[in-house]
């Protein structure tokens, strides 16, 4: 069955991929038999990432870049073409979270919230669809969240930047698929990820997750992994400028 989803010989980029749902869907690619690129911000972070990715026996290295700034995001993806001369998978799993309400959101906020989540994703799909075209294949995933379809009230400019994304996303595989590139969208619920621990550690908050989730709990970060996976597979050829939900059945409201 593993033979399905195997992905040898293709190298992924998945951005802010030192931690979290990122790492987990970096693990998840290498366990398929892909090289991944594990980015982040932090040197240490990083390669911290890629020796825990190597101890488990999977091929990454690191590239340490911010997704947000013009000059190193064409630097990085300049050192991508000239060492693997070929970029199979992009994952845009790098996102700001801003909990608060409207009135305490300004216009600069809201902006560098987009600039992360939305306008360096997009900007890194244009130069990235430059190496796929070249082999005419390629699996661009993009990271949306449940925020996007349900109200958040906490969340409005998150929210609005991962309804973007999407719109972003369905636009794309129809502008990319006669190049044989696809492009879908992981739109995660609530996982137990570093930075919800203060979340996951609210009981009361916990509970009210709990009784409006079919699975009843939180979702565990490596379960993010198969979906990641499958979406970058043969397996999912035909599948393009879709959002597909991790959300462990989550009701339509929270």
């Amino acid at each position: 069955m593993e033979s399905m989803f195997d992905l040898t010989g293709r190298v992924a980029l998945v951005t802010g991929s030192a931690q979290g749902l990122g790492f987990e869907m970096a693990k998840g690619l290498t366990r398929a038999g892909a090289h991944v690129l594990v980015n982040g911000r932090d040197e240490d972070h990083v390669a911290n990432a890629v020796s825990v990715i190597k101890s488990l026996g999977g091929s990454a290295q690191e590239l340490v870049f911010d997704v947000s700034v013009d000059s190193a995001r064409a630097t990085a993806l300049s050192a991508i073409a000239s060492e693997h001369n070929r970029l199979d998978i992009l994952i845009n799993n790098v996102g700001l979270r801003d909990r608060r309400p409207i009135e305490e959101i300004d216009g600069p906020d809201f902006q560098a919230l987009l600039q992360v989540n939305l306008t360096s994703a997009f900007l890194l799909c244009r130069e990235a669809v430059e190496l796929m075209r070249a082999r005419q294949w390629g699996r661009i995933v993009n990271m949306s969240a449940l925020g996007s379809a349900v109200g958040l009230k906490l969340s409005p400019s998150y929210a609005s930047s991962k309804g973007a994304l999407e719109s972003l996303t369905r636009t794309l595989a129809a502008a990319l698929g006669p190049d044989g590139i696809t492009v879908n969208a992981l739109a995660p619920g609530f996982f137990a990820t570093e930075t919800n621990a203060a979340m996951v550690a609210d009981e009361d908050l916990s509970q009210k997750l709990f009784s409006r989730t079919a699975l009843g709990r939180w979702g565990e970060p490596h379960e993010i992994a198969g979906a990641a996976v499958f979406l970058c597979s043969e397996e999912a050829a035909y599948v393009t400028g879709q959002v597909l939900t991790v959300d462990g059945g989550c009701a339509s409201y929270f």
